[in-house]
């Protein structure tokens, strides 16, 4: 019976040790990369598109330049590929041969800087078309900014997406249609009741203006972008968008759970995760 008992046991043990292991996650990019003389093949964000171009951001381990079409100038060698790899924080190791990116269809373009407000009877008009100008403009975004509450700017030019044929990519196009004064609407936001900011603003501008409510001033979502870029980890970029009222952040890898943690520690929604890896196959 002893002897029966040790083989089970070694049985057992022989079972532990040879019990799968759940694989690295893997995640993927469509992204440029790029290597220099001095620095070895890295993933590329802010690039330089100079002549040979430049870029900053973490390293790709497993990288082999004789097995891709590529770039190459001055010693820097560059092109844009779909990379799959596991991620340990800093660098992404390659478990597949690259292969050219893929950058499927976008649909026709229209403007996300829309106006909040509802559209007047008629339509968005200048209440005094001559004080409808570039200059007025400027004038007015300089005041609003000194105003109590300021929370942020934008110019609403959705017009542009009724008008057949304008092509955004088309600088005769823009140069026609775009910045018409007495067709774009002023969107001021402000904290508290933006309304009573309206005399202020209208004493310089006379073309359509729509004033909104803001639940942060502009300063405040800067000053949480500078304490959300250093807090969080693995970031690369960051924005205040004006229009949403809230801070973007750029991570090499944001998950679910990380975007649940920043959730609870800024509140929900206010901080926005945009990941540069996704996990395979979504």
């Amino acid at each position: 019976m002893r002897g029966i008992r040790l083989v089970a046991v070694l049985a057992a043990l022989a079972a532990c040790g040879t019990a799968a292991t759940a694989p690295e996650p893997r995640y993927e990019a469509d992204t440029f990369v790029l290597a220099s003389q001095k620095h070895g093949p890295r993933l590329c964000v802010a690039i330089d598109f100079s002549l040979p171009p430049q870029c900053g951001g973490p390293d790709i381990a497993g990288w082999d330049w004789n097995g891709v079409e590529h770039s190459d100038r001055h010693g820097v060698r560059w092109g844009e590929y779909r990379v799959v790899g596991t991620w340990d924080g800093e660098k992404l190791t390659l478990t597949e041969p690259p292969r050219p990116a893929e950058r499927p269809d976008s649909p026709p373009s229209r403007s996300r800087f829309t106006s909040p407000c509802p559209e007047p009877s008629g339509g968005w008009r200048p209440v005094a078309p001559a004080k409808a100008t570039q200059q007025a403009i400027d004038a007015a975004i300089t005041r609003a900014k000194k105003l109590p509450g300021y929370a942020g700017a934008w110019l609403d030019q959705s017009y542009l997406d009724e008008i057949e044929g304008y092509d955004s990519n088309d600088p005769r196009s823009v140069e026609r249609y775009a910045n018409d004064h007495e067709r774009l609407v002023l969107n001021l936001r402000f904290t508290g009741d933006a309304t009573t900011r309206e005399p202020a603003i209208r004493e310089l501008w006379g073309g359509a203006l729509c004033l909104s409510q803001a639940q942060h001033t502009k300063k405040e979502l800067q000053t949480l972008h500078g304490r959300a870029s250093k807090e969080i980890k693995g970031v690369f970029s960051g924005w205040v968008d004006e229009l949403k009222g809230q801070v973007e952040i750029g991570a090499w890898l944001a998950t679910p759970e990380l975007q649940h943690e920043v959730d609870e520690k800024y509140g929900k929604g206010l901080v926005v995760l945009h990941s540069f890896l996704r996990p395979v196959g979504l």
